[in-house]
């Protein structure tokens, strides 16, 4: 049965990656109560790792589709968390998203907005959310952007 999301989903012609599996020592998510803590969630699509530096090749709309490709990845995780049921998910909580940039660079959240504006297009309100937008000197395999998120379920 297709729920509300999936259907969103479709409409918009997105479709959610496999739930990346975590590269180290880690869980790819936590369930605590009614609230699932997912990893940082690197940006990465179909071709492969998203990488490149903010203000140094990359422009905010590339930071943006890669910080897009990231709320994927974490809805992706959350759908795993529910045993497949996106139907689950009440509303994003926070994210937490950190950008590989200059020291001069100072459109984080901008590049950030890639994956709020992606996660309330598709939950509309319940996509609203907290949010921290950091620079990050350099991040893991180079990518661009990693968001971490927390998210209220059923």
């Amino acid at each position: 049965m297709t729920n509300a999301i999936d259907a969103r989903l479709a409409e918009l012609g997105l479709t959610l990656p496999d739930a990346p599996a975590p590269a180290a020592n880690y869980v790819p998510y936590v369930l605590s109560g009614n609230l699932v803590f997912v990893s940082g969630q690197i940006s990465m699509n179909a071709d492969g790792l998203i990488t490149g530096k903010l203000g140094a090749g990359l422009s905010v709309e590339e930071g943006a589709a890669a910080a897009r490709a990231c709320a994927l990845s974490l809805l992706a995780q959350v759908k795993a968390a529910c045993g497949g049921d996106l139907s689950r998910l009440k509303r994003v909580v926070k994210l937490t998203g950190f950008v590989n940039s200059t020291d001069d660079f100072t459109d984080q959240p901008k590049v950030i907005n890639g994956a709020s504006d992606t996660l309330v297009e598709i939950l509309g309100d319940a996509g609203r959310h907290s949010r921290s937008a950091v620079s990050a000197a350099a991040l893991p395999l180079g990518v661009a952007v990693e968001i971490e998120g927390i998210f209220e379920i059923a």
